[in-house]
């Protein structure tokens, strides 16, 4: 039987398999940024978040192409967890050949190289908050490759793309609903 795990279970599983906090945080601005987009959409905004709060839980335990994230899918699987979410964190990575084929699926690939990319603008910037980072500056610091540069730009492209939304309107999105949870992750400025 499969199942749609609470937050909490989910939760759970993410900090069994990750005491990285910059992985937790990473795992935090990925599920608000599918809940915000589930809301757009007219979706489950707890079936999309939890699934963006596991896209990643197997990571720091198995970091490489060959594992990540089918090792986690197969734990998924042994917990009981509804296919429609391992289905959508397999197509996360392009590398497994797992089609993107739902809205839930091209959602999560769009949103999370952003959500670290957009971290990464945010920290570099004087007041350190997520909600003073401007689209215009996302796009410049895109085209510096020394810049967060283990960020695939051309993934975050594609991922805009395949959710159907112009780049800067999804930027703008994205930061919009990491903005609303910038306390949690660290960039809601440094407090004076």
């Amino acid at each position: 039987m499969s199942k749609i795990p609470t937050r909490a279970e989910a939760w759970e599983i993410l900090t069994e398999f990750t005491q990285n906090d910059a992985l937790r945080k990473h795992a935090l601005a990925v599920e608000a940024a599918m809940r915000a987009y589930a809301r757009k959409l007219g979706a489950d905004p707890e079936l999309w978040g939890v699934t963006g709060l596991l896209h990643d839980f197997d990571y720091e335990r198995y970091p490489t192409l060959e594992d990540h994230p089918l090792r986690g899918s197969e734990i998924l699987e042994e917990r009981g967890i509804a296919e429609e979410i391992r289905r959508a964190i397999l197509g996360h990575g392009d590398h497994t050949g797992v089609p993107r084929d739902t809205e839930m699926a091209k959602a999560l690939y769009a949103v999370d190289e952003l959500t670290g990319f957009l971290t990464a603008c945010a920290l570099v910037r004087p007041t350190k908050r997520v909600g003073d980072v401007p689209v215009k500056s996302v796009k410049k610091k895109m085209k510096d490759k020394a810049f967060a540069r283990s960020v695939n730009r051309d993934d975050i492209r594609r991922g805009a793309e395949e959710l159907g939304v112009e780049l800067g309107e999804h930027i703008e999105f994205v930061r919009d609903a990491m903005t609303e949870i910038a306390s949690e992750l660290g960039l809601a400025g440094e407090s004076s």
